[in-house]
Parts: C-alpha cells; structure tokens; sequence
C-alpha cells in the first residue's frame, strides 16, 4: 500500500482539494449539457462504484497528505448518492480513523436531490455536510436540460429536495448551471433562488460545451461550442444584472460565490476559486477506482496522474 514519501516534495502544497466521484461518471439523470456522462467510456465494462479498498486508501491519503488545520472531503458525480447511504457511513468512520488531532474536517457533496429522502437528511445534519443542490432556475428553464433518463422533466423532484434539507436544517446551497435557456433571464433565475427556494447561498457555472473535430462534446478541445452554451456577452450580462440587485439589497443576507471570491481578491486575498488562480493544479478529481486526474474538467487519459493504489497522492 503506497505511504508517504519521507521528505515532502519540494513546493508541495499545504493543502489541497480533491472532488472524488465514487460513482464514477453514472447518474440517474441525463441532463443533456452533461459533459461528465461520456466519461463512462474511459472504462468499459466497469461497474462505476468505489470498493471499500479504494474508499480507505482515498480518505487516509487525503488526510495524511495535508498540513493545514482544515481539510475538506468533497463528493460529486455522476451522482454520489447512487452510492447509498452506508457507503458514506463507511466514509465517516474512516475519517475517525485516520484523521489527525487538531484538524477539523470538513464534508460536502454535490447532489440533483433526487435520491434524498429523510434518512439521508439526517445524516447530512448529523455529519454537518454541506450540500451542493442543482437547480437552473424556475421550471421551464430548469427542465429544458436537466431531464431524467427517460427524458422526463426533474424540477418538482429537485424542488421537493431543497424543502427536505431545509426542514431538517441542512446547510446546502444552489448550483445553477447558465446556459442558452437560462442566461436571458438573471433576475427571474436570481429572485426566484432567493425567494421561492429561499437559498442563501448560490454557485452559477457558465454551460461551453466545445465540439472537437470528430464532433464530440465532454472533452476540453475544439474551435466550436454547442448551441446549448452562453456566449461571453451573455455570461458577463448575466453576472453584472445580478450583481447590481445584489448589491443594492441583499449583501450580508445573500451570498453569491463567484462576488465574494471576486471582492475577496479585491482585498489581496488568496484566490477562493481555481479560475481565479495564476495556474491549476491543487484541485484535483478522483475517480472511483483510484484514478486520480489533474482537475474535474480534465478527467481526460493524457491528465492522468496515476493511481492512489500504486502511487501516494
């Protein structure tokens, strides 16, 4: 089993983030802009579940391998609650293991909401996650794209998500994708986040979906974009109306993360988010067989790192 090297990498990060897909790239929706979904070629034949072997050696590495006082375990997908609930029990009592005294951590998980239910809510609440839920906004915008694998629309199902977690006191916020059917309407999609789901906090991540030369999409190449992305105009008109309801009411009560790592930087602090860094490279992807890849975009064969089984992270 691989361990840690005896002296530390010269310039090696005090701390750094990994996204770990347990399932891989499978998920119970097929939301049309996924450019995760195609990942499941990189493995044939495979079952898309992390063993238990697998799950150990990720978190004991990941501990092990940072010296600040705070580290974060993060999950995503595909959807990582296809992984079901003991699963990420198991999670928990390897954290007791081999989490190392004084260091506080930290637990978050990027979900569509379907699969939640209260048992998992109370878990949630138990463990103190902090939820990422998916939403693009009110239902006609959210369900042009995110539908389920029968083409069904999501929204009613996403809605009822974000009602559990706030019954039972989960601290989650909202990933709203802009994209061609979104990026018209900021405020709608704004004012409805804050006051029908009545979020606090939001995430928008601009849909460029590139086409390579063999028209493919879900691979970082290609001159061409589909016509489901936001242009650059769009994406800046977008955060800049948004930005200007904000300010004028709702700072200090509505957080929105792409304005507060910008103000943050105003401020010379470090950059919170990786496109904000002067290079890449400390926020790493998992995949749920080890495979460890230079970052959640680039879970490409040429990005691969290696394998936390046979090589340390």
């Amino acid at each position: 089993m691989p361990s840690l090297p005896a002296t530390w990498p010269k310039n090696a990060p005090s701390s750094f983030h990994v996204l770990a897909k347990p399932s891989g790239a499978t998920c119970n929706l097929d939301c049309t802009y996924c450019f995760f979904l195609s990942k499941e070629k990189l493995y044939p034949n495979s079952r898309f579940r992390m063993s238990d072997e697998t799950l150990e050696t990720y978190i004991r590495q990941s501990l092990e391998s940072q010296r600040a006082p705070e580290v974060t375990i993060a999950w995503q997908g595909g959807e990582p609650t296809l992984m079901g609930l003991d699963f990420f029990k198991r999670a928990m009592d390897y954290v007791k293991q081999y989490a190392r005294p004084g260091v506080s951590v930290q637990h978050t998980m990027q979900t569509n909401g379907i699969l939640l239910n209260v048992a998992w809510c109370d878990f949630f609440r138990e463990q103190n996650f902090l939820i990422g839920l998916s939403l693009d906004g009110p239902q006609a915008m959210h369900d042009t794209y995110r539908v389920d694998k029968g083409g069904a629309p999501t929204f009613h199902k996403v809605l009822r998500a974000a009602q559990l977690l706030q019954a039972h006191q989960v601290e989650f916020n909202i990933l709203t994708t802009v994209n061609a059917a979104n990026a018209d309407h900021p405020l709608e999609v704004y004012r409805f986040l804050r006051d029908e789901v009545c979020t606090h906090f939001m995430q928008f991540i601009p849909i460029v979906e590139r086409i390579n030369e063999q028209g493919e999409i879900g691979f970082q190449e290609g001159n061409q974009v589909s016509e489901r992305s936001v242009t650059s105009e769009q994406w800046g008109t977008f955060l800049i109306t948004i930005f200007d309801e904000w300010v004028r009411r709702d700072v200090g009560t509505v957080f929105v993360q792409m304005f507060d790592a910008a103000l943050a930087s105003w401020y010379g602090a470090p950059p919170a988010l990786c496109i904000f860094s002067e290079t890449c490279g400390n926020a790493l992807a998992l995949e749920h067989n080890g495979d460890l890849y230079s970052c959640d975009h680039f879970v490409e064969p040429k990005y691969l790192l290696g394998n936390i089984k046979q090589k340390h992270m």
